[in-house]
């Protein structure tokens, strides 16, 4: 059975460079991929977002869910798997990016930003939320265009980005309930 999955992993990644890579396609899906890189983005995001009270508590709940992304995806389930790239793997695949360094399972830009886009959909106006969804798709589907992650790698960077977004909306208020949280910082939260 995992050989099956990883035959059609592979046959995709290589669909989707006869079939579907256009020039103007590929240069949408760099910037997709850049917009991810180190989240930069979402982090971008966030920090505008603290500026109104009205959106500081999404901001730092947003935050929360890009730590437990970082933390868990990037630092952690990357070396305990190990999975090579896919540009590692299949040798007639051309990546279109720089050759990333660390491992490929999960897709750490798509659980980052599903993670976030998980937080605005709960906490924001339902526009943001749909747009920050759109971005995070763009940002996973960018991935597997350029070569770079194996759907497998993408799917469970969402599932993952999701129920980091989910923890996050459960932490916060129990973070911000703590004793000897500072008054100034629960007012400036809006808590």
């Amino acid at each position: 059975m995992r050989h099956r999955i990883q035959h059609w992993e592979q046959q995709t990644l290589l669909w989707f460079q006869e079939r579907l890579r256009r020039a103007w396609l590929t240069a949408a899906m760099k910037t997709a991929t850049f917009l991810g890189n180190g989240g930069i983005f979402w982090l971008t995001a966030c920090a505008c977002l603290l500026f109104r009270q009205q959106t500081r508590r999404a901001s730092l709940t947003a935050l929360l869910s890009l730590v437990f992304s970082a933390l868990v995806c990037n630092a952690f389930l990357k070396n305990l798997v190990e999975r090579a790239r896919p540009f590692d793997k299949i040798p007639s695949l051309q990546f279109l990016i720089r050759k990333p360094h660390d491992f490929s399972f999960p897709s750490g830009h798509t659980s980052s930003s599903f993670a976030v886009a998980t937080v605005f959909l709960a906490m924001l106006p339902l526009w943001v939320g749909v747009a920050a969804l759109t971005i995070a798709v763009l940002i996973a589907f960018s991935r597997m265009y350029l070569g770079v992650h194996y759907p497998s790698d993408v799917l469970c960077g969402a599932v993952l980005g999701v129920l980091f977004g989910l923890a996050a909306l459960a932490v916060m208020p129990l973070l911000l309930r703590i004793s000897w949280l500072p008054e100034a910082v629960r007012t400036w939260v809006g808590a």
